[in-house]
């Protein structure tokens, strides 16, 4: 007998958000700021990436190719897109919101090999559409969401994701009134032209049609404001009403979409559409936050020393985009603007570590494996010996433990396991539980993932930065919750000598058995952390040790 649907999913309704043209133009901000605007006129809502791979997650994806790995707070390694939703709807989101192919054939052929197709032939369609379905719901009834903001990954037109197109255009056929379509399509403005051509829009919608599906609104990107001839010539070509045409020009700041979209009232049509109310509309402390953004009257200099930059000819970002955002968080409390800049870890190997000198602070962020490591330990003495402000994180921690015990403590050949399995002084060493997990070749999902409880150690300056707003627990000590993505950790075998060199253990799980932060307590700013705290801080709700961290460089520059 099929299970009847609770109140909470027949009452939800669902916007699925596509792209069209070309990957990149914005499907995930969209998503996010759709979600914050609804979240501003009183409902309940939550978003959701589906991503059209065959991987069960994105934990064994290249971060240049695929960008930052995001890690939710129970543990699921997601798209960065993930980590934009909890940004703008500055609230936790969970396994239940993110979907890979590969996640939902694993399940529907899970339930194949446990019978409970009863003995059916289970065939890609109705099936996988079917399964893609309960998913949603599962995830509406995990948040209790009013409306479920869906982003499909990938362009229309493409063949990976069908299937989930399909779904969505199952939902709205047994329920139209509780189904929307947004579609984000680019519209090129061609330099030799310089005309603003609504052609590649028009190919992407039909490709929609050709799915059973018409977008109620269209997000017509272009580094432009779209004009009134233009808009009148998308809606005529692609069956939408004039209105329903929204201008999503580039911008500055990712912040703004929300408050460029308002500009055309999608909130309230959006509403309209489904019918609904609004049952208040307060985007106050968001226009406050993009406002204090941009009043600044000081600049910080940071380097971020990493090695996920480029691909070919081109630099990205979007390996540590997470890290990147917290640096802006900061900068809104510290009123400054960050002057960021990317330091590729191999050209310290080659060159030295005189490009430094002209940062007022250094951050070392995740990584993995041997290539630049040198480098960054390089980095890291330079900012010890000559009191530049240096946060590591995860892997930066690592390395700054490595560089203490070479140069302080003086063990000259030390290393991490990771880097050099042969090393006769492994200071970061593997956790005794992976070791079996790396032997069967276990890698996708198995590292210790998701917030982890930290016990903070008073008088430091890891201790200083954390607000109470951040302390879970003040019986006898402060416990705060961090968010982890790592296979190596600190070996307590060299603890005590690491300590008596004059390395701070700033925090630890609150058995004491596993370092998690240290820092040099004589330094201005000298932290490194095996967590990554830049995957909770938010625009309204920024991370204490990124606050501190950019105070710091100012007082020092």
């Amino acid at each position: 007998m099929k299970k009847e649907k609770s109140e909470v999913i027949k009452n939800a309704k669902y916007i699925f958000v596509v792209g069209g043209v070309m990957s990149g133009v914005g499907k995930g901000i969209t998503t996010s700021s759709i979600a914050k605007i609804l979240q501003s006129k009183g409902y309940n809502v939550s978003a959701m990436k589906v991503d059209p791979y065959i991987n069960v997650d994105a934990g064994t994806m290249n971060p240049i190719e695929h960008g930052e790995v995001f890690v939710t707070e129970d543990g699921l390694e997601t798209d960065q897109d993930i980590g934009n939703y909890e940004r703008f709807l500055n609230k936790n989101i969970y396994k239940e919101n993110y979907m890979t192919t590969g996640r939902v054939y694993q399940t529907v052929i899970q339930k194949e090999r446990n019978l409970e197709y009863k003995g059916k032939c289970v065939q890609v369609v109705p099936h996988i559409p079917m399964e893609i379905r309960d998913r949603i719901e599962k995830a509406v009834e995990k948040t209790g969401a009013e409306i479920m903001v869906i982003e499909i990954g990938g362009t229309v037109g493409e063949y990976e994701n069908l299937l989930f197109l399909e779904a969505a255009r199952f939902m709205k056929f047994e329920n139209p009134g509780d189904v929307l379509f947004v579609a984000v399509s680019y519209l090129p403005i061609p330099s030799k032209i310089g005309e603003m051509k609504t052609k590649p829009t028009q190919h992407a919608i039909r490709n929609l049609n050709s799915a059973g599906i018409q977008p109620d609104f269209i997000i017509a990107r272009s580094r432009l404001e779209i004009d009134e001839p233009r808009r009148k010539k998308i809606a005529i070509h692609c069956s939408v009403a004039r209105d329903a045409v929204i201008s999503a020009p580039d911008i500055d700041s990712i912040y703004d979409v929300p408050l460029n979209f308002e500009k055309d009232n999608l909130g309230t049509r959006i509403l309209d559409k489904f019918e609904l109310k609004a049952k208040k509309d307060d985007l106050d402390s968001w226009k406050e936050m993009v406002v204090n953004s941009k009043k600044y009257n000081k600049e910080v200099k940071v380097g971020i020393v990493g090695k996920y930059f480029t691909t070919g000819d081109f630099s990205l970002s979007d390996s540590y985009i997470s890290v990147i955002e917290a640096i802006k968080h900061a900068c809104i409390t510290n009123n400054c603007k960050a002057d960021l800049c990317w330091i590729n870890t191999e050209e310290i190997e080659k060159n030295g570590v005189k490009e430094l000198e002209k940062f007022d602070g250094i951050i070392v962020p995740q990584g993995w494996g041997n290539r630049g490591s040198e480098g960054k330990i390089d980095t890291i003495k330079y900012c010890r010996e000559n009191k530049k402000p240096y946060f590591g994180l995860c892997y930066g921690m690592q390395m700054a433990v490595i560089e203490y015990a070479r140069n302080v403590l003086g063990l000259k050949d030390a290393n991490s396991e990771e880097v050099n399995s042969g090393t006769t002084n492994p200071v970061i060493h593997i956790m005794p539980e992976q070791k079996k997990l790396l032997a069967k070749k276990q890698y996708g999902g198995t590292i210790r993932l998701g917030g982890w409880p930290c016990q903070i150690k008073e008088g430091t300056h890891f201790a200083k930065a954390y607000d109470e707003k951040f302390i879970l627990s003040t019986d006898k000590t402060k416990i705060i919750s961090e968010r982890h993505r790592h296979r190596y950790e600190f070996n307590n075998e060299y603890r005590e000598k690491l300590e008596k060199a004059g390395l701070t253990i700033a925090g630890t799980s609150p058995n004491n058995q596993i370092v998690e932060a240290v820092e040099i307590t004589n330094h201005p700013f000298f932290i490194g952390v095996q967590f990554h705290p830049e995957y909770i801080s938010r625009p309204l709700d920024p991370h204490p040790l990124f606050i501190e961290f950019v105070k710091v460089c100012l007082e020092n520059k």
